[in-house]
C-alpha cells in the first residue's frame, strides 16, 4: 500500500515543483492586469500623461514616412482577427486529423477565451482611442485592451506550446524568441499607428499571459490526472505527440535534385513567358481580319448589350472568386490540410510554385504586351494592369487544377470528382464574368489557359507532386476512416 502511495505522490510532487513558479507568474500577471485596469478606469494622471505623450510623439515620428507606415500596417495584420482565426482553425483541423483531440481542445478553449475577453473588457472600460494629429491607422471599437496584442499573445503562444515538441531541442529557444519578437512587434505597431495607448498594449499582454497561463496550467493538470509526467514548458504541452504535430515528419527530402529542378524551372519560366508574349502580341496587334479579331470585337459587345442589374451583381461576386484574396485563402486552407493528411511538403511546394509562377508570368506578360481593355464600358473602373492575359482567370485555373491534380490520385472517395467539376466550373464562371464586365477579350481567356497549361505542365514534370503516392504513402486518415473525425472532439473532452 505504501508503494502505491509513493507512486501517486511522485507525479504530484513533480508537478508541484514544475508549476509552482508558473502558477505564481500567472497570479502575478493577473494581479498586474487588474491593477492596470483600475488605473485606466480612474484615469490616473501619470499614466494618462505617459499614454498621450507617447501617442503624440510616435505620431510625429511615424506619420511623415509612408514606407514605414506600410511596413507597420503589414506587421499589425499578423495580429488581426482574420489571420489569428485562420491559424488556429487550420491547426485545430490538422490536430483532429492527426487524432490529437486534447491539443485541439486546448487551442479552441484558449482562442475562444481571448475572443470573449477582448470585447467584454472593451465594453466594460469604454476607453476612447488616441486622438493624434495625423491619423494613419484604421480601427473600430474601444481602446482597452488592444485586441491585436491580446489575440497575438494568446494565439501565437498557444500554437507555440502545441507545436514546440516537433522542433529539435536546439531550435526551441530560437522559436520561443521568434514568437516573442513577433508578439512584441505587433503590440508596438498598435502604438506606433496611433490606434492604441501604451497601457492598452501592456494590459493586453498581461491579460494574455494570465489567460494562456490558466489554460496551460489546466492542461498540465489534465496530464497529471492521466498519469503522465508533467514536462517543462520548454518541451511543449505534449512531448509524446512530437511525431504527430510535426508537419511532415516522414519526409527526408522535398526534391531529390533541387539544383537541377531550379534550373529547369527557370528555363521553363522563360520559355512560357516567350510563348505568352508571342501569342499576346499576335492577338493584340497583328490579328486584324482573322477569327480572333472578330471574336474579340463581337463577344465583349454582345455582353455589354445584355447587361442587367441582376447579372451585374452576379458577375461581380463570381469575378471576386478569382481575385487575389480568394485565391490566397483557398491556397492557405488547402496546403495545411495536405500536410495534415499526407505528411508531405512536395504537394505544398507544387501549389505554392504554381501560384507564384502564375503571378509572375501574368505580371511580366501583361507589362510586355500592354494590351488595352475591350472598347466597351467596363464595370470595374481603371485597372493597374493591361488586358492580356487575364490574371483572375489564370489564377482560378491554376489553383483549382493544382488542387485537383493533388487530390485525384490520393483518395478513392466519390467527392474527389467535385474537384474536377470545380476545376472546370470556376474558371469558366470567372471568365464569363470578366468578359461580361468588359474587362477582358476572349483571347485574354485563351492566354490564361495557355499560361496555366504550360506552367502547370512544367511544374508537374519537374516537382512530381504525387511521387509519394506511387511510393506507397498513405494518408493519416484512410478513406474508410473519414467518419471517425466527427468523434475526435467529443472523445477529447471525456475524462479518462
Amino acid at each position: 500500500m505504501s508503494a502505491v502511495i509513493d507512486v501517486l505522490r511522485r507525479p504530484l510532487g513533480h508537478f508541484t515543483e514544475r508549476t509552482l513558479a508558473g502558477l505564481a507568474l500567472v497570479l502575478g500577471t493577473g494581479v498586474g492586469f487588474g491593477l492596470l485596469l483600475a488605473l485606466v478606469r480612474v484615469r490616473w494622471t501619470p499614466l494618462y500623461d505617459v499614454d498621450h505623450g507617447v501617442a503624440a510623439w510616435l505620431n510625429d515620428l511615424v506619420a511623415p514616412h509612408g514606407p514605414l507606415v506600410t511596413v507597420l500596417n503589414a506587421l499589425t495584420d499578423l495580429g488581426g482577427r482574420a489571420v489569428i482565426i485562420w491559424l488556429v482553425s487550420v491547426a485545430v483541423i490538422g490536430l483532429l486529423i492527426r487524432r490529437q483531440g486534447r491539443l485541439a481542445v486546448f487551442l479552441i478553449v484558449t482562442g475562444l477565451g481571448a475572443l470573449i475577453l477582448d470585447p467584454a473588457l472593451k465594453t466594460l472600460v469604454d476607453r476612447l482611442r488616441p486622438e493624434v494629429e495625423v491619423p494613419i491607422g484604421t480601427y473600430a471599437g474601444d481602446s482597452f485592451p488592444s485586441g491585436h496584442a491580446l489575440g497575438s499573445f494568446v494565439a501565437y503562444g498557444a500554437l507555440l506550446l502545441v507545436f514546440l515538441p516537433a522542433l529539435s531541442p536546439r531550435w526551441r529557444k530560437p522559436a520561443i524568441a521568434l514568437v516573442a519578437l513577433v508578439v512584441f512587434l505587433i503590440g508596438l505597431t498598435r502604438i506606433a499607428l496611433g490606434v492604441h495607448f501604451v497601457s492598452d498594449v501592456l494590459g493586453a499582454w498581461l491579460l494574455g499571459a494570465a489567460w494562456l497561463g490558466v489554460t496551460a496550467y489546466a492542461f498540465r493538470l489534465w496530464r497529471l490526472e492521466r498519469g503522465r509526467r508533467v514536462p517543462a514548458l520548454t518541451e511543449g504541452l505534449e512531448p509524446e505527440a512530437a511525431h504527430e504535430v510535426a508537419p511532415a515528419p516522414d519526409e527526408a527530402h522535398v526534391l531529390p535534385h533541387p539544383r537541377a529542378a531550379v534550373f529547369e524551372l527557370l528555363v521553363g519560366w522563360v520559355l512560357v513567358l516567350g510563348a505568352l508574349y508571342g501569342f499576346g502580341m499576335f492577338v493584340s496587334y497583328h490579328a486584324g481580319g482573322t477569327f480572333f479579331a472578330t471574336l474579340d470585337t463581337e463577344v465583349p459587345r454582345w455582353f455589354a448589350e445584355h447587361r442587367t442589374p441582376g447579372r451585374d451583381d452576379l458577375s461581380y461576386w463570381w469575378s471576386k472568386a478569382g481575385d487575389t484574396h480568394a485565391i490566397l485563402l483557398i491556397s492557405l486552407v488547402f496546403c495545411p490540410l495536405v500536410l495534415a493528411v499526407w505528411r508531405r511538403w512536395r504537394p505544398v511546394l507544387f501549389v505554392a510554385l504554381t501560384m507564384f509562377g502564375e503571378l509572375s508570368l501574368f505580371l511580366a506578360s501583361a507589362a510586355a504586351v500592354d494590351r488595352p481593355r475591350p472598347p466597351v464600358g467596363n464595370l470595374d473602373g481603371p485597372m493597374p494592369t493591361s488586358s492580356f492575359p487575364s490574371g483572375h482567370i489564370a489564377a482560378t485555373i491554376c489553383v483549382w487544377v493544382a488542387i485537383t491534380l493533388i487530390v485525384l490520385p490520393r483518395t478513392d472517395r466519390w467527392w474527389r470528382w467535385l474537384f474536377v467539376a470545380l476545376a472546370v466550373i470556376m474558371p469558366v464562371g470567372v471568365a464569363i464574368s470578366r468578359m461580361y464586365r468588359g474587362m477582358h477579350h476572349p483571347t485574354d481567356f485563351m492566354g490564361a489557359i495557355l499560361l496555366s497549361a504550360l506552367w502547370i505542365g512544367l511544374l508537374y514534370w519537374v516537382v512530381r507532386p504525387n511521387a509519394d503516392v506511387y511510393e506507397g504513402n498513405r494518408p493519416a486518415i484512410e478513406s474508410e476512416q473519414v467518419g471517425e473525425l466527427d468523434d475526435e472532439l467529443a472523445k477529447a473532452a471525456r475524462p479518462q
